[in-house]
């Protein structure tokens, strides 16, 4: 993975899963959740090192704050369902 992409998973900009269907047949839960709980802390020092959001923030300084604070705050809500959906019962019982 190249250095921004593990920066991207470890500030919660992107999530590593996987989704193998052939364990749901077996009972087991397909889905697994493999990054780590996110350094939320660093997310908008990560989104600045993206020349697409520092356009953003140049071109529209007012509005960036407001748009960078929702990103995280659906990166956040997208990570909580992550979790939820690796913790489901998938068994037949």
């Amino acid at each position: 993975m190249s250095r921004g992409g593990s920066q991207a998973v470890e500030c919660g900009y992107w999530h590593l899963w996987r989704y193998n269907p052939a364990l749901a047949e077996e009972g087991k839960n397909p889905f697994s959740l493999d990054s780590k709980e996110p350094n939320w802390a660093n997310f908008h020092d990560f989104l600045l090192g993206e020349v697409r959001y520092l356009s953003v923030k140049k071109a529209y300084p007012n509005e960036a704050e407001e748009l960078f604070a929702e990103a995280q705050k659906m990166a956040q809500l997208r990570y909580k369902t992550y979790v939820r959906k690796q913790a489901e019962d998938w068994s037949n019982e």
